[in-house]
């Protein structure tokens, strides 16, 4: 990557890592402390203030994109942060639980995912972007780490409104960031960038691959929800720890989790093992919540079984994105992004509120069997889904007299087709493709005029 390329990949990182704080910082310690609030009673209630914020991310990341395209990304998400910190500032200043909740749904109204991958690709050239995109994922698992580690030692010393007001600060601080650390735009505020082709969201919902990343986002957010809507609770009931000690398990569980997954990421990449241990981290996954269900009152298997949920959640959190970015057409990548961080808001919320009710109804085992029903049936629908492979250039000669942009249109429609540069002053075509998956043939007689 070049330092432009690198400079902004680590801006647009942090920028979506400080969005995922106002959530991830929350979820060691509420369900803990809403019992202070007036209705904090209700476990229903817990649930919701944990997930309305993933309710309102999903309504509004698709109108988000589409903004970010018609008015420009760093637009959208100056505007995305004030909402994000005033919902932060109205939850700080809540003493009652429907307060809380309303100060979560306006966090949430700040869905700036799209318009920050989307303004991702713009920077990045196609070779490396899918490590940018990895990169974004992988800030999210490390926000959660440090969140976990953090939260309960900021809650001792400012408490549950000092956590709402310092992610208001920091929110109002990276509006900073966006206007003089993140790259300019490469193209002028307000100009109109060429849009998805005609048909691209019917397109990505019907593309099956994407349609199953979509699902494991979905899934993945749903069982990280639910789990901390129980967890806490249990450490302080079963192992006799009080919050402000949790950072005893959460930062050695965390280290713990970093060491382990990062030889079995490295090995897979050099070996092209990537779906294998996809499939074996959503395998993992599912062991967890099968070990949660029948051990959670035991501390010391509570704390291995958070281990391996750590070690799950950080391979998987990288993963997706990077695969989204891989599979969804050059064309059509905002749109396939606006779904996916649509699916991944309404995971936070399902999480949350059904974790919630599950506990106050069934108990809080029944919200490990429905992690264990989530997780089953991602396993199986992730288990025939197509993982690219690297890609590689291919140069073809071009045909005179061709349109370069309605070529450069229907080639980007081709399978396998990753980024197509008509070059006529040159006479070639040059394509970045997947070869596992690209149908040279087809391309050709495209590009000769015969297809």
């Amino acid at each position: 990557m070049s330092p432009f390329e690198l400079r902004a990949s680590l801006s647009l990182a942090s920028l979506f890592a400080l969005r995922m704080l106002g959530l991830f910082l929350i979820l060691p310690v509420f369900a803990v402390h809403a019992h202070r609030l007036s209705g904090g009673d209700s476990r229903a209630l817990i649930g919701m203030a944990l997930g309305i914020y993933g309710l309102t991310q999903a309504i509004l990341h698709i109108p988000y994109g589409m903004a970010s395209d018609r008015y420009g990304r760093k637009r959208v998400i100056v505007i995305g942060l004030l909402l994000f910190a005033l919902g932060s500032f109205v939850a700080a200043w809540a003493s009652d639980i429907h307060t809380v909740i309303l100060g979560r749904a306006l966090q949430g109204a700040g869905a700036i995912s799209a318009p920050v991958t989307a303004f991702l690709a713009d920077l990045t050239r196609e070779e490396h972007r899918a490590k940018a995109m990895a990169m974004i994922g992988a800030s999210i698992g490390l926000t959660f780490a440090v969140s976990l580690v953090a939260a309960p030692a900021l809650y001792q010393s400012i408490g549950m409104d000092g956590i709402f007001n310092l992610t208001g600060v920091l929110s109002l601080a990276a509006i900073g960031m966006t206007l003089f650390a993140v790259p300019a735009e490469t193209r002028g505020d307000g100009d109109p960038v060429l849009g998805a082709p005609s048909g691209a969201l019917r397109e990505t919902l019907r593309n099956a691959d994407q349609l199953r990343l979509n699902f494991g986002i979905f899934s993945l957010h749903v069982v990280q929800m639910a789990i901390f809507v129980v967890i806490p609770a249990a450490l302080v009931r079963y192992g006799g720890l009080p919050v402000a000690e949790h950072w005893k398990i959460y930062l050695p569980v965390v280290i713990g989790s970093f060491v382990l997954m990062a030889p079995p990421l490295i090995h897979a990449e050099r070996r092209g093992r990537l779906k294998f241990l996809f499939l074996s981290a959503i395998a993992l996954l599912l062991a967890v919540e099968l070990g949660l269900a029948v051990c959670y009152t035991n501390f010391h298997m509570s704390v291995a079984l958070l281990l391996a949920f750590f070690v799950a959640f950080n391979i998987l959190e990288a993963s997706l994105p990077s695969l989204v970015s891989r599979i969804a057409p050059a064309a059509s990548r905002g749109t396939a992004l606006g779904v996916y961080n649509t699916t991944q808001a309404l995971g936070l919320f399902v999480g949350g509120a059904a974790g919630g009710w599950l506990a106050g109804r069934f108990g809080d085992s029944a919200v490990f069997v429905f992690g264990i029903a989530i997780v089953a049936l991602w396993l199986g629908t992730a288990w025939r889904m197509r993982i690219p492979g690297e890609s590689a250039e291919r140069t073809f000669p071009v045909r005179a007299g061709a349109d370069p942009a309605a070529l450069r249109g229907e080639l980007l429609r081709l399978r396998g087709v990753r980024d197509a540069v008509i070059a006529p002053q040159q006479g070639v075509v040059r394509l970045t493709v997947y070869a596992d998956s690209f149908d040279a043939d087809t391309a050709k007689k495209l590009i000769e005029g015969k297809g």
